[in-house]
């Protein structure tokens, strides 16, 4: 197998590893956002930090203090985006978090723009305003209280990741392991004072846990180890139809393993918005940025 060949199976499944994160969370039962975060940051550490040490022979702790502040941002950004991650799936459907989550791209060339100068072709800004159209379709009926903070704690964890990938960029490196460890760090120790606040216990049972855990060695780890080994021999327009595997595929777990369904306004708001992250992607082939779309 070629490496263009390995790499598309690569990134892949790396989108039906990461696509699973509805199911898993779906699963627990009578858990907080942040004891859920908890426990997955600790394996996800964890296991990073045995993958990065194998891969590089140096702490990934090294490694973060030669990227400096803008690995603090990325990590900082990405507990933001796992937390609002979390508490969309709770409190939307999973095809209407999934297909927010897919926006991140979109909002990482805007900020970018903003704070990097890096210019936008005008075919993006076309696609990002048909995918704003998507989303006003998709959140029309969600006014009515909890789908609706699902729907904008979506749009916050794309936010994050999208405040991820430009910090990588600012820090011109293309290596998102280490700062994804750090986010690791920032999440155990954040959660855990959050829940000190709260008063929230940080023990869960056994089969809660376990899940937990298992998403931040499976869902997160495996799927980001796929995507970075995957990602360094494809074009950015092949990243971007292959990470929507990720969207396409989460809504369908939850239907074959728990009968979970998405609305008409969600179905209809979402192919706009899958047809203009596939518009965008087809129009030509952008500088590859190294982008994860989901928690």
């Amino acid at each position: 197998m070629d490496n263009h060949k390995r790499g598309i199976l690569f990134v892949f499944l790396a989108g039906v590893l990461w696509s699973t994160v509805g199911l898993g969370i779906r699963l627990i039962e009578d858990a907080s956002v942040w004891q859920i975060l908890f426990y997955r940051s600790i394996s996800m550490s964890l296991f990073l930090y045995a993958v990065i040490r194998l891969r590089s022979g140096e702490s990934p702790f090294t490694q973060i203090r030669r990227t400096g502040f803008p690995a603090v941002i990325a990590g900082l950004s990405l507990v933001a985006a796992y937390s609002g991650g979390i508490y969309a799936i709770q409190n939307t459907s999973v095809a209407n978090a999934m297909l927010l989550f897919a926006t991140a791209p979109f909002m990482a060339a805007v900020l970018g723009w903003i704070m990097l100068r890096e210019p936008v072709r005008m075919v993006t800004w076309i696609a990002i305003a048909v995918a704003l159209g998507g989303i006003a379709i998709m959140v029309s009926d969600k006014s009515g209280g909890i789908g609706l903070s699902g729907s904008l704690a979506a749009l916050v964890s794309a936010l994050g990741f999208a405040i991820f990938t430009v910090a990588l960029r600012w820090g011109r490196t293309a290596e998102m392991l280490p700062s994804i460890f750090l986010s690791g760090i920032f999440a155990i120790v954040i959660t855990f004072s959050i829940c000190q606040f709260l008063e929230i216990s940080v023990s869960m049972n056994l089969f809660n846990s376990s899940v937990a855990m298992s998403m931040g060695v499976f869902q997160v780890g495996a799927g980001l180890i796929l995507y970075t080994l995957g990602s360094r021999s494809l074009p950015a327009a092949e990243l971007t139809l292959l990470s929507l595997a990720e969207v396409l595929l989460g809504p369908v777990w939850v239907w074959l393993f728990l009968d979970e369904t998405a609305s008409m306004n969600t179905l209809i708001g979402g192919a706009v918005l899958l047809a203009a992250i596939v518009g965008n992607a087809l129009s030509g082939k952008r500088r590859k940025p190294p982008i994860i779309t989901g928690p």
